[in-house]
């Protein structure tokens, strides 16, 4: 019987369930049997596996997290594990593995291919830092969830007048920061992308403190950091009690949202439907609210250019 296996990869993000699912019940309806691969590529070279049918991906549709487990594999960097995994998925007599994950697991599933297992990358990380694709799966989450916990503390900051200074994720990339610095209102966004002076942002507040604003949010980037001292910096130059919080994984966890829903079960359809071509090497994207496909070292090349319009905009609205 010919199989396809499916594995999470990297940091986990809301939807990589759901794209399971999709890839399991598409596979199935092929005439596939599929192979779930536990903890990434750790779980490959181990021989983690399990094997998954309908009712076994019923009600996870809905779950954060990853029923799969997730794990980083740093020995996959390694020319002899890739061909370690490629001995269990001929053991397996797998036709190729669809990998859910961010950049660092679409180097590891261009090896594999490049081994002679085709493999498929689906774009699953909360940051929305691929290049290739306008949306990576769990993004849609991971900014509602922060704009939530925002909004809770604008209560707080209301009723103090304070200025809550808030960090969300986004390592490498200020996505999550714009967008929910848009959302929320927050006087300043702190990104990696663009540069900012802590002056020009002092500078704002005190003028709007002087048009009646009494209360203030601040978003800032992961890649950016030092949230604790940029909140001192605000209370010191103003006067205004500042607060840092940082929100950290909570963003990664909860309920996916309807779009992060649709577009993974989107995208785990069109991976079998490779695979099932024959064709890998492949990382699926979103382009134009459309389903494409990639070469994977083409994918990986590619430069995202970051939102700047957006970002003026938001600047513009804030004071």
């Amino acid at each position: 019987m010919k199989r396809i296996g499916v594995l999470t990869s990297g940091g986990d993000a809301p939807g990589m369930n759901a794209a399971v699912r999709a890839v399991t019940r598409a596979a199935l309806s092929k005439g596939y049997e599929v192979v779930g691969i536990q903890r990434g590529y750790n779980g490959l070279l181990n021989g983690e596996t399990v094997h998954l049918d309908a009712r076994d991906v019923s009600n996870i549709i809905q779950r954060g997290g990853t029923t799969l487990f997730t794990a980083r594999c740093l020995e996959f960097k390694e020319w002899e594990y890739v061909l370690k995994a490629k001995e269990k998925c001929d053991e397996l007599n797998l036709v190729g593995i669809v990998v859910i994950g961010g950049d660092g697991s679409f180097r590891g599933a261009a090896d594999l291919s490049k081994a002679g297992v085709p493999c498929i990358g689906l774009p699953g990380t909360i940051d929305n830092d691929i290049a290739c694709t306008d949306y990576t799966i769990g993004y849609d989450t991971a900014m509602n969830t922060a704009m939530e916990m925002i909004d809770k503390l604008r209560d707080t900051a209301m009723s103090h007048d304070r200025c809550s200074v808030v960090e969300v994720m986004g390592r490498n990339a200020g996505w999550i920061a714009l967008n929910v610095g848009t959302a929320v209102g927050s006087v300043a966004i702190l990104t990696p992308e663009m540069e900012f002076s802590m002056d020009n942002i002092i500078a704002k507040i005190i003028k709007s403190q002087k048009n009646r604003r009494q209360h203030f949010i601040v978003v800032v980037s992961e890649g950016v950091g030092h949230t604790e001292e940029i909140a001192k910096k605000i209370q010191d130059s103003t006067g205004i009690d500042a607060r840092a919080t940082i929100l950290g994984h909570v963003q990664r966890g909860g309920s996916p949202t309807l779009r992060d829903r649709v577009v993974a079960s989107e995208m785990g359809y069109h991976a079998v439907e490779l695979l099932d071509k024959g064709i890998g090497n492949r990382v699926v994207a979103m382009r134009d609210n459309k389903i494409v496909d990639f070469d994977i070292q083409e994918a990986l090349a590619m430069k995202k250019p970051f939102d700047e319009n957006l970002y003026k905009i938001s600047d513009e609205i804030s004071f």
